[in-house]
């Protein structure tokens, strides 16, 4: 059974809902909290919490001794997710980052000789327990958090080669794909599945959001030429300050 989300997220959520659906105009005070609460029948501390909530998302400004009113949205990045993000060279994070006009870095932890967990296992299509390199990364855009992920990489695959660890050697930072071509694995497709989510407490102490929050969860995997999983990861996102965008390319006829 999913945990149901604090009630102050449920009203938040409402609140958001009737925000973009235009009942109160940018500019217009919102009613008292008072009012609020009686309406959506809870105590004073979470309808303030609530507004609090979108204070935080930039559609709401609160006014000392007015009240709450309605502000211009705050503008949430767009994270495109593309096949040539790949081939511009260096991290695909790091151009991603460029592009936004922003400084991309990351902090990332590697560990080696992790045995598999089952679900990881069926993604790269090995036996559980067997052995992989799992990394953790913290990634940042201006020194500010923007997204979580953990990969693993089988150790049949790259264990007794210069690139075992991802952020260690010749070719630390530049990403899976330049990597596996530097020992002969030429990386065909990525697969990704996004689905939505709600911060744990440690996903929201280390992207500095609530617990509770929306994100999207994004599990990709890259596949070689073969079709042989070489590659995933646990994408984590804040939607608070990221929309993902899907580019797909239209493969044109022959002439």
């Amino acid at each position: 059974m999913g945990t149901e989300p604090p009630p102050y997220m449920v009203i938040a959520d409402d609140l958001r809902r009737r925000l973009t659906a235009g009942e109160w105009a940018v500019g217009e005070r919102l009613p008292s909290r008072a009012q609020l609460a009686r309406e959506y029948g809870v105590g004073d501390n979470v309808v303030k919490k609530a507004s609090e909530r979108l204070i935080i998302e930039g559609l709401l400004e609160g006014r000392a001794g007015s009240g709450t009113y309605v502000t211009e949205p705050r503008q949430r990045l767009r994270m495109v997710r593309s096949r040539h993000s790949e081939w511009r060279g260096g991290s695909p994070f790091r151009a991603d980052m460029k592009e936004q006009g922003r400084r991309g870095t990351w902090e990332s932890h590697s560990e080696a000789r992790v045995p598999a967990p089952e679900h990881i296992a069926r993604r790269l299509a090995i036996e559980p327990g067997e052995p992989c390199v799992q990394t953790s990364y913290e990634f940042l855009a201006d020194s500010q958090p923007v997204q979580l992920s953990e990969s693993w990489e089988p150790m049949a695959i790259t264990g007794e080669t210069p690139i075992v660890l991802p952020e260690l050697g010749p070719l630390a930072g530049v990403g899976v794909v330049e990597r596996m071509r530097s020992i002969g694995i030429a990386l065909d497709v990525a697969v990704e599945v996004p689905r939505p989510g709600r911060a744990t407490q440690r996903e929201a102490n280390l992207l500095g959001i609530s617990v509770g929050d929306l994100l999207t969860r994004v599990e990709r995997t890259y596949y070689d030429r073969d079709g042989r999983p070489v590659e995933t990861a646990d994408i984590v996102v804040p939607d608070v300050r990221w929309e993902i965008a899907y580019e797909i390319s239209i493969e044109q006829p022959k002439a």
